[in-house]
């Protein structure tokens, strides 16, 4: 546990490195702090912050920056997000794609970082759900959402099914499982699957499988805008290693996806910090999110993406007014 003196110099020295991007040494400490301490008084501290790996000193300077500890401390224990107004335009009510993608243009401009917003995700509820026979042991799945969205998927079976029994098949799905979840599918034929033939019962089981994958592949879509910005952050304009890493997130969405996916669970915003763990594979970007909803539902997730380095009391108004705006343009949308 640190102590009321050392958090006020950790903090004091969080604050002054992000607004200046500069190690921060003793002299600068002792005047931004307040406290009436000697420079050997403040230097005792630092080394006590550096030995429970909250700050580091780069081999250039004499000077402390933050470590992904340090951050996580200050953003979890001494951040005071300042209430300050800011200028947001309003989201029309609009197309779910419209919006998304006004809403990441948007988080980019207000943040002058990158916005990312996952798309919303789409129902895994099935209207209508069909076999064709392609050949020999080999299927073409079609699954139709109450929206009109259309999923295909090739099964290869290790049965060769008569068209009698895909019809079978298809029949009773539509007629016992039309307007339910996938999931709601899977835990209800594995009740009802000992009444069926058992090749009726293997293929209404792969079709729940590739079903479930079909519909997880179609929610897999997010919105990134504002890279170039990075171009201007002094972190990145002087190592282009840092950067290349930072673009090779956003050409890996998959990462991205799932970094949102996890921020989904909870709800208002969450930080993310690069080097804490595996969560931001980048060391040197950190992640403002939270979750949007549709009509009290929690359907998608937007944030910022900028460097350690970032004013987070900002970053956390920013995200969470976006959020807002977001909610209420696809709520209004969708009635």
């Amino acid at each position: 546990m640190l102590d009321d003196r050392a958090r006020l110099l950790l903090k004091t020295l969080i604050e002054r490195y992000i607004a200046d991007g500069q190690p921060v040494g003793s002299r600068t400490l002792s005047r931004a702090s307040g406290l009436d301490l000697s420079a050997a008084t403040i230097r005792n501290v630092m080394s006590d912050l550096e030995a429970l790996g909250l700050i580091a000193s780069p081999h250039t300077s004499a000077g402390r920056v933050p470590t992904a500890r340090g951050y996580r401390l200050f953003v979890d224990t001494m951040l005071t997000a300042q209430r300050q107004e800011l200028q947001a335009p309003s989201l029309p009510a609009d197309q779910p794609q419209k919006v998304i993608a006004q809403a990441a243009h948007l988080l980019s401009d207000m943040s002058q970082f990158v916005g990312v917003v996952m798309a919303p995700r789409r129902s895994s509820v099935f209207k209508h759900i069909e076999f064709v026979r392609l050949s020999d042991k080999r299927l073409l799945l079609i699954i139709v959402t109450p929206e009109g969205d259309v999923q295909n998927r090739v099964l290869f079976t290790d049965t060769d099914y008569s068209q009698s029994e895909l019809v079978e098949a298809t029949n009773y799905l539509n007629a016992h499982f039309s307007g339910l979840t996938i999931e709601q599918v899977r835990a209800r034929l594995k009740a009802e699957v000992d009444q069926l033939r058992s090749e009726v019962a293997l293929l209404m089981q792969a079709a729940v499988q590739a079903g479930t994958e079909a519909m997880s592949e179609a929610q897999s879509e997010v919105v990134i805008s504002g890279e170039r910005n990075l171009l201007s952050v002094t972190d990145f304009s002087t190592d282009m290693n840092q950067l290349r890493r930072a673009f090779g997130l956003f050409e890996q969405k998959a990462q991205l996806i799932r970094l949102l996916d996890i921020s989904s669970e909870a709800q208002g915003v969450r930080i993310f910090i690069g080097g804490e763990s595996q969560t931001v594979p980048v060391e040197e970007l950190s992640v403002v999110s939270a979750p949007y909803e549709v009509d009290g539902q929690i359907v998608g997730t937007l944030g910022v993406i900028g460097p350690t380095r970032m004013p987070y009391d900002r970053m956390i108004q920013i995200v969470d007014i976006t959020s807002r705006l977001v909610s209420n343009a696809l709520s209004l949308s969708s009635r």
